[in-house]
């Protein structure tokens, strides 16, 4: 048995890594800094990647023990927009009432970093979200929650939004924050096989 590679994920989210730790792994948290607003790109795919790429980069510079590197951010493509998290109250029961009834894609980037070779593995994944109706009793009580103030899209999988998700066409980890199978995937592509990273 081989020595496991230290794991850092460069993300504040706390489903991400509830994710990884059901999974068998145990990374640190580093928390990236940087600033998500000052960064775009030409579609919401391709600026999910830009911020995890930023984000893994960011971290990885700061690290010197040989460590492997997980940036991901996520956002809910809908009508061609790229939608993050919300700023304020407002804008999250703007986001639900464009958001009932209707079907958006959330895309996460993933960029994985091997700190010893300097090699990085990028992708993003996309899960369609099919969400319900919610009254509008129900929406003002989701946002007086707080919750959707916090994620990406003014929303949940795991969380109180959940009655309001009618169904998911893709990977459920996808939407909650990372998607474990392309993580796999770009771990192998670094010649690392994910249980040499089970704990």
């Amino acid at each position: 048995m081989t020595d496991r590679r230290p794991l850092v994920l460069a993300s504040a989210s706390p489903a991400r890594l509830g994710l990884l730790r059901q999974a068998g792994l145990d990374p640190r948290v580093v928390v990236s800094g940087v600033d998500e607003d000052a960064l775009t790109a030409a579609t919401p795919a391709e600026l999910a990647l830009v911020l995890a790429e930023a984000k893994a980069k960011a971290v990885a510079v700061t690290l010197t023990e040989g460590e492997l590197v997980i940036g991901c951010d996520s956002v809910l493509e809908l009508d061609g927009q790229a939608l993050g998290k919300p700023a304020d109250e407002a804008e999250a029961l703007a986001r639900w009432q464009a958001m009932r009834g209707r079907a958006g894609v959330l895309r996460t980037g993933h960029c994985v970093i091997d700190t010893v070779t300097g090699r990085q593995a990028s992708a993003t994944a996309s899960t369609t979200v099919r969400f319900g109706s919610p009254d509008d009793a129900e929406v003002a009580a989701y946002i007086a929650t707080g919750e959707p103030l916090h994620v990406a899209g003014a929303f949940t999988l795991d969380g109180r939004s959940a009655p309001f998700i009618e169904g998911i066409d893709g990977d459920p980890g996808n939407v909650i924050g990372l998607s474990l199978p392309l993580l796999r995937g770009l771990l192998a592509e670094l010649d690392v096989r994910i249980t040499d990273l089970w704990v």
